[in-house]
């Protein structure tokens, strides 16, 4: 931890009190007393002075700093060393971070789209050099409303800031950079450019009008869903309209060809997709209702299902009006089985399947046949779907008339063949 240098001086700057810590450096508020005007005083660790390699970092964020001249980039006046410390002097901006204002809940979409349009407009200004930023989030935008009418931005800590080439790592090969906010491609280690960027101001739109980042866990956590997840639906965490959902969904793309090509058009794109809002853009989107579980009367997906050996939700069960089915033959046990060796409806109880009357319609609950109202019923009891026919089946009942105008002439001719028989043997 870095000695707290407030109260002593730092060269011609007097340090007044500490206005934040970081991993390598402390930001302070201090005074140039040469030209008596308050400035942020950023002073590198004592803990890391003598690492080469992020002295080398530091001299980096101070050389891209003053090379960038737009009013959305925090200006730098002053870099030095004194006393083996190094240390940047730049505009000491009175107002908040965006972090800030994010703690406190979702930003009012019409100022979200208005903060994030300034910080898209320092972006491309450094990506039109060559430069990516790489360590984009809430707590390097600066907010201020003293210095115009409106709200003003300002883009800060470029440490990380490269010319194009890979995400930046330490020689042993450690990630830098907030995991939170950061693109899939600079967590793998592989090339980056202003979509990098572009991905974090993603997440960072996600965050203002949620009220929170895109993935929340561990670091594991967090790292695994920006590589593997699909971004999560802003709508499911707040009313908007949906639009918002495909805008977000192409900013943070798992790779830069899928996402927007500059950040200027991102912000255009949000502000397209909330339009619709109006007036009530310029209020925090309220927290979006519990999503209501499936409907009863809900249709099933199309597709394979998946089979369950349990019974059939009837929620799950397709409407089909009961089909006539044949009552089962006497002789059927219960639950609806033929005996062994029998098919029911094949010519009547005890008839060899193949053979007797065409097989009549597969049982209910075969594959291809609707399933009864209710569900199948439990073991042991039959499947009903009408009231039961009379005990004598219709294929029998049929062949009744058929059989009368037949029975007579074979009896008569039977009759006939005996006499002529009798005759024979009487006078044989």
């Amino acid at each position: 931890m870095s000695e707290d240098l407030t109260g002593r001086r730092l060269g011609h700057y007097k340090i007044d009190g500490v206005l934040g810590r970081g991993g390598m450096s402390v930001m302070y508020r201090a005074t140039d007393v040469r030209l008596g005007r308050k400035v942020a005083l950023k002073v590198m660790g004592e803990h890391i002075t003598g690492d080469s390699e992020f002295r080398e970092r530091f001299v980096d964020e101070a050389r891209n700093t003053s090379a960038l001249d737009h009013a959305n980039i925090v200006p730098l006046y002053d870099f030095g060393e004194v006393d083996g410390m190094l240390y940047i002097a730049m505009r000491l901006v009175d107002g908040s971070d965006l972090a800030s204002l994010i703690s406190e809940g979702p930003i009012a979409p019409n100022r979200a789209v208005e903060l994030l349009g300034q910080v898209a407009e320092a972006l491309d200004t450094l990506h039109e050099q060559g430069l990516v930023h790489l360590d984009l989030k809430p707590a390097n935008v600066l907010v201020t409303s003293r210095e115009a009418s409106h709200e003003h931005v300002y883009l800060a800590d470029f440490g990380l800031t490269r010319r194009g080439a890979t995400g930046h790592r330490t020689s042993t090969g450690d990630f830098l950079g907030s995991p939170t906010y950061a693109a899939p491609e600079h967590l793998r280690g592989e090339s980056v450019d202003g979509r990098t960027d572009l991905y974090a101001l993603a997440c960072m739109l996600f965050a203002c009008l949620t009220g929170s980042a895109p993935y929340k866990g561990e670091v594991q956590e967090i790292i695994q869903g920006h590589l593997q997840s699909e971004p999560p639906r802003v709508t499911s965490r707040v009313v908007l309209p949906p639009a918002i959902d495909d805008v977000l969904r192409r900013g943070m793309g798992k790779t830069p060809e899928q996402r927007y090509g500059n950040c200027k058009d991102l912000v255009s794109a949000t502000r397209n997709a909330l339009s619709p809002l109006g007036k009530q853009g310029d209020q925090p989107p309220r927290p979006a209702p519990p999503e209501a579980p499936p409907s009863a009367t809900q249709s099933p997906p199309s597709g394979p299902h998946p089979m369950s050996s349990g019974p059939v939700p009837p929620q799950a069960q397709p409407q089909h009006s009961p089909q006539p089915q044949p009552t089962a033959p006497p002789g059927t046990p219960p639950g609806g089985m033929a005996p062994p060796g029998t098919r029911p409806g094949a010519g009547g109880p005890g008839t060899p399947a193949g053979r007797g009357a065409p097989a009549g319609p597969p049982p209910v609950g075969a594959p291809g046949q609707p399933m009864p109202p209710g569900g199948p019923q439990g073991p042991g009891e039959p499947v009903r779907l009408r009231p039961p026919m009379p005990a004598q089946s219709a294929s029998f009942a049929k062949k009744s008339d058929s059989t009368a105008r037949w029975l007579v002439p074979v009896l008569a001719i039977s009759v006939f063949t005996v006499i002529v028989v009798i005759l024979i043997i009487a006078f044989g």
